[in-house]
């Protein structure tokens, strides 16, 4: 037992170190801050592409082209303003995050480098689409090579990648060189606090933008290609191919699931490694909806497993559909402590917030419900996939807050397909089914355990 305890507080250790690794902590924190940006933007989308179509389409109530387009207009600037700028707010946010995480003076200015580096490595030359300039030839296109020019394949959603790595390692570089005191400019006394940080900074500043400057040169002068390139044919490709794919991301995902039965909390696995991905899927499949509607959406398999399919499918009340739990529990239970705390936990796990549950039923420690706990997330990844790629329901492409009760999330999430609905209460169902014995063998070690501490 000395040994076994030995082996999980070294493996508890080295999750809360890797959870807490300054870099991966930061790129956490940059997401979470512009989630209600990503939100707005799915809202709009919903909005665009149902609601309004509904109301003014082809097809709709109130048949009307014009009116629909000037409404539809509302959520194509939403759009514009979240979407297809995604990568310039994503690296600004992780390169302020990872400066307050590591306690520099001045985090203002790794926004700013943060921002530079990410123009500085997109190419000077884009490739453009045009149209045709004759308004009676309307199926003719030319490409043409644009400078001077930025285009939403850098800025937007298939950037994002870039902008993490931009948003992380430009001010680990510029907060490096500006620890050399030598490169520091001293000013007088009494000169402004913000006009003596510009001046503490500049040379490094200078120094680390030159140097990825250069970089940008190689890559051009000697390979002629960019770091959006290589970042999307080495690293996006490889980690889209591992977590998008059922059996990629049901063994990590179980695993940091898992990991909450031993009292690590899954988001020092699966927030740092897996979610971050998920993520940017979600919001690429929000751009291809709000542009093309749920049929473009269908005709992108690569988009099924996205964020949204975790959060509304796989993590009904919680890590865990712990929401499963609580109604097994109310429904079948005999032991009174248990049916107290699912009085209490049922009210934060409609919003899908389990921690009582987790640390009150316990879910921690408890072998007989470990299996279940894992399971069932499990099971919610694998069958909303094939139920997606059967045909049977929508793909998830709208973001919607994890907090979002079952039924509207999965209503909400894709596009407003009420199969979604009804797949997310035939799978509470069954996470329920699934639970009820290993609730009534917890009850039964709980009340051996209650009985033996009374002797």
């Amino acid at each position: 037992m000395a040994n076994g305890q030995s082996f999980l507080d070294k493996f508890s250790e080295v999750s809360a170190k890797i959870g807490n690794q300054v870099h991966l902590r930061s790129l956490r924190d940059g997401f979470a801050t512009i989630m209600p940006v990503f939100i707005l933007a799915g809202i709009a989308a919903l909005l665009n592409n149902v609601v309004f179509t509904f109301l003014w389409g082809a097809d709709g109530i109130m048949e009307n082209a014009e009116i629909l387009a000037t409404a539809q207009y509302w959520g194509s600037a939403l759009s514009q303003g979240a979407l297809s700028i995604s990568a310039i707010l994503l690296c600004g946010m992780v390169g302020y995050s990872f400066a307050t995480n590591k306690r520099f003076d001045n985090p203002i200015s790794c926004v700013v480098v943060a921002l530079s580096v990410l123009f500085i490595m997109m190419p000077q030359t884009v490739s453009a689409t045009l149209s045709a300039a004759s308004p009676l030839v309307t199926d003719e296109v030319t490409a043409a090579d644009v400078t001077g020019a930025f285009i939403t394949n850098y800025t937007g959603t298939n950037g994002m990648f870039t902008a993490l790595i931009v948003g992380l390692f430009a001010p680990t570089l510029f907060i490096k060189v500006s620890g050399v005191e030598q490169l520091r400019i001293k000013m007088p006394q009494g000169v402004p606090p913000a006009v003596e940080k510009s001046f503490n900074v500049l040379i490094p500043m200078l120094l680390t933008l030159g140097a990825w400057g250069l970089l940008a040169t190689v890559l051009y002068a000697g390979f002629q290609t960019d770091i959006t390139a290589l970042i999307n044919t080495w690293i996006q490709t490889p980690l889209r191919a591992l977590t998008t794919n059922p059996a990629g991301l049901v063994v990590i995902y179980s695993l940091g699931v898992f990991l909450f039965t031993l009292g690590i909390h899954q988001s020092t696995i699966n927030g740092v490694l897996v979610e971050p991905v998920l993520t940017i899927v979600l919001v690429e499949a929000m751009e291809v909806f709000n542009n093309g509607g749920i049929d473009a959406v269908i005709a992108r398999p690569d988009l099924y497993l996205n964020m949204n399919v975790i959060n509304v499918y796989a993590l009904m009340g919680g890590s865990g559909c712990t929401l499963a739990l609580l109604i097994a529990t109310f429904i079948w239970g005999k032991w009174q402590p248990s049916k107290e705390i699912a009085k209490l936990g049922i009210l934060p796990g409609i919003f899908n917030i389990n921690e009582p549950v987790i640390y009150g039923y316990p879910i921690v420690f408890n072998i007989p419900l470990m299996v279940p706990f894992v399971l069932n997330t499990a099971l919610g990844i694998v069958i909303s996939y094939f139920a997606t790629v059967a045909g049977l329901v929508a793909p998830t492409c709208i973001q919607v807050p994890w907090t979002t009760p079952i039924i509207a999330s999965g209503f909400l999430s894709t596009g407003g397909d009420f199969r979604a609905a009804i797949l997310q209460v035939l799978l509470l169902a069954l996470y329920t089914i699934i639970y009820l014995p290993f609730m009534k063998a917890s009850e039964a070690s709980q009340r051996k355990q209650f009985e033996m501490s009374q002797q």
